[in-house]
């Protein structure tokens, strides 16, 4: 469970902010996406140090629940995650591989997404200069216009085996654009295309549910799904309840309190201009820490119950809420993101996705971690 106000109040008080980890609740909707994929098996997606969350606390916890197939977007995230995870544990490069970076990735037990007819032809001569087949994803574009073998490049492979003379292809995927709007036109479409392209290809476990994926029907699942956000407690859509477990607290310490008379000016550019006497509040956490300063201005931070608006523009190591009768003091903690404050509540006030709300996160924050076995830890 996330930490108790007695809990938090035995924070240092020396960051202007804490970011608390539910490790457990990882766990738990790790648990939840098992029961969702009705019999597919479900990765881990890790990319982005965990969406912000830490990876090297992150990756433990989703063994810990029988996660076994993790994806990073970058060799250099893979390569960071090795070391964690267990011998028969899969590691996926979602953006493949750079030139020259072949070996390394081979040597290192890490399994590259071949997006392109160049990645396959590199790949493929590595793996035929060391006389062996080398295990790869293929991925297909289906209509994201992204990262993906065209169908033409689909085409050629399957018209031309000998392309992947030295890769053991063990996964075929591919990435939905729209499946966050259940009912779009392009998830029937996106479904189409792969089930053709992966038709063309050697066979192997196909891919194509994300978060939101796995809760289209059961067409979309396949052999694995590859969740992300939802396990970090986002929304897999904006148009049904989400059913995942808050993950993230994410609190910012007062730095002070005042009173100002009406027609006084708050923040950067006087972009608000007190229309009577007000009680504000300085908290110091701002966009250096990855508060988004688009959030000027909207949405709020909650404490003891009382919802207090944000006013003036985000600074860089600050922002500004307007008081009110909360018996705020130096030092207090409210929620930027708690169980007043969802984390696609702050998101959505800042005109923006809770994908870029975690990511965002600085380095400032003190950080806690919760393990459903073993307490908070530092």
């Amino acid at each position: 469970m996330l930490l108790s106000p007695a809990d938090r109040a035995g924070s240092t008080g020396s960051s202007g902010g804490v970011l608390t980890v539910d490790l457990g609740a990882i766990q738990r909707n790790y648990r939840r996406l098992v029961a969702q994929a009705g019999g597919a098996a479900v990765a881990g997606v890790v990319k982005a140090d965990a969406y912000g969350l830490g990876v090297e606390r992150v990756a433990p916890a989703l063994l810990e629940a029988g996660c076994r197939t993790f994806f990073v977007a970058h060799l250099t995230e893979a390569l960071a995650l090795r070391p964690l995870l267990p011998d028969g544990a899969e590691l996926f490069v979602l953006n493949g591989l750079l030139p020259g970076d072949e070996r390394l990735c081979a040597e290192s037990g890490i399994r590259p997404v071949l997006n392109s007819l160049e990645q396959v032809a590199a790949w493929s001569a590595l793996g035929l200069s060391l006389g062996r087949r080398l295990p790869a994803a293929i991925q297909v574009d289906s209509g994201m216009s992204r990262v993906g073998l065209a169908p033409q490049e689909v085409e050629a492979l399957a018209s031309d085996p000998a392309r992947l003379a030295g890769v053991e292809t063990v996964l075929v995927m591919s990435h939905l654009a729209c499946a966050d709007e259940p009912d779009h036109p392009a998830n029937a479409a996106q479904l189409a295309a792969f089930e053709t392209l992966a038709a063309r290809l050697p066979a192997a476990r196909r891919s194509l549910a994300n978060s939101a994926g796995l809760f289209l029907d059961a067409r979309f699942r396949f052999d694995l799904a590859r969740p992300g956000i939802a396990l970090y407690g986002g929304a897999p859509n904006a148009v049904r309840p989400n059913p995942m477990e808050p993950v993230v607290r994410l609190e910012a310490r007062v730095i002070q309190t005042r009173e100002v008379p009406a027609r006084a000016g708050i923040g950067y550019g006087f972009s608000v201009v007190a229309d009577r006497p007000m009680r504000l509040a300085t908290l110091s956490v701002g966009y250096a820490d990855g508060w988004l300063r688009s959030a000027s201005n909207r949405g709020a931070v909650a404490f003891q119950g009382r919802r207090l608006p944000i006013v003036g523009r985000v600074s860089m190591d600050s922002i500004i809420v307007e008081a009110g009768e909360a018996a705020l003091a130096p030092g207090d903690l409210v929620d930027l993101i708690g169980p007043e404050a969802s984390l696609d509540a702050a998101a959505e006030a800042a005109g923006t996705i809770s994908y870029e709300i975690l990511t965002a996160l600085g380095h400032r924050y003190e950080r806690r971690y919760l393990s459903a076995n073993k307490g908070d830890r530092p």
